[in-house]
């Protein structure tokens, strides 16, 4: 799996709304604000089983109804194009 350049990459960064280059790593992160936690969890919910049937999984942090979220593929050493489906389908699953 090839590794993404988010330098030379920066229209994916314009792509994931709100998605942003981690400040210390080579990763993309993102905080996600729902209703309650209930919405939260729900979103989670979806998110964890598309990850698992793609054997790609977030690192991720809950507290009530905030999500935060930083993707890298770690076997690889950074953001790869599994990162970026994921943060999609986040996205589009998120509303």
């Amino acid at each position: 799996m090839s590794l993404i350049n988010l330098d030379e990459n920066a229209s994916i960064l314009h792509d994931l709304k709100g998605w942003n280059a981690h400040a210390n790593r080579h990763a993309i992160t993102k905080t996600y604000k729902f209703k309650d936690f209930n919405e939260a969890f729900t979103w989670m919910t979806k998110v964890a089983l598309y990850a698992e049937k793609n054997n790609h999984h977030p690192e991720w942090f809950n507290v009530w109804n905030k999500v935060d979220v930083t993707l890298t593929t770690h076997d690889a050493g950074g953001v790869t194009q599994k990162d970026v489906d994921l943060a999609l389908f986040m996205e589009k699953a998120s509303g």
